[in-house]
C-alpha cells in the first residue's frame, strides 16, 4: 500500500475544518487506527491526562458531544510548523453552543501533533480545564476533585 502523499499541514486543516464543520466526528478521519493523546492539564474527573484509544472511539466519542454542545466556527488559528517534519503545532479558538439554553462559548486550544503518512498518531492538548468543566458542566466535580488533592 503506497504511503499517504497528505502533508501534515493538509492533515491539520482538514482536522480544523473538521472541528468547526457540522459533524465533527469527522475529525476521527484524521487519526490513525491508535492514537495516543495526552492532555497535562486535564482533570482525571473530566478527562484521563493520557489515552491510548483507537480512531472509532475518538469518532463515536466526537459524535456523542453534538448531544451537548454544537461547534460553530474557529478563530484566532495559527499553524506552526516546526523542524520536525512530522510534527505540528496549532492553536485556535473554537466557538459553539450548548445545545439545551443556546449558551455560547469559547475553548481555546494549543496542540500539538504528530502526524505519519497523513495520519495523527500522537496529540498533547492543551486547554483550559475549568473552561472545559463549566461548558460540559462539571465544574462542581472539578472543584471537589481539586479540593481532595489539597495537602
Amino acid at each position: 500500500m503506497p504511503a499517504n502523499t497528505t502533508s501534515p499541514r493538509e492533515t491539520v486543516e482538514r482536522f480544523l475544518r473538521a472541528a468547526a464543520g457540522s459533524h465533527p466526528e469527522d475529525m476521527a478521519d484524521c487519526y490513525a487506527p491508535n492514537v495516543v493523546i495526552e492532555m497535562p492539564f486535564s482533570a482525571a474527573v473530566l478527562y484521563p491526562s493520557r489515552i491510548e484509544t483507537t480512531r472509532e472511539e475518538l469518532r463515536a466519542r466526537f459524535k456523542a458531544g453534538t448531544a451537548s454542545r454544537r461547534y460553530r466556527r474557529l478563530d484566532n488559528v495559527v499553524i506552526h510548523e516546526t523542524t520536525d517534519p512530522e510534527v505540528i503545532i496549532t492553536e485556535y479558538d473554537l466557538h459553539g453552543d450548548l445545545v439545551e439554553t443556546s449558551e455560547p462559548f469559547v475553548l481555546t486550544y494549543l496542540m500539538v501533533m504528530t502526524i505519519q503518512d497523513g495520519q495523527i498518531v500522537h496529540t498533547r492538548d492543551y486547554s483550559d480545564p475549568i473552561a472545559g468543566a463549566q461548558i460540559l458542566g462539571k465544574l462542581p466535580e472539578l472543584v471537589a476533585a481539586l479540593s481532595a488533592s489539597r495537602p
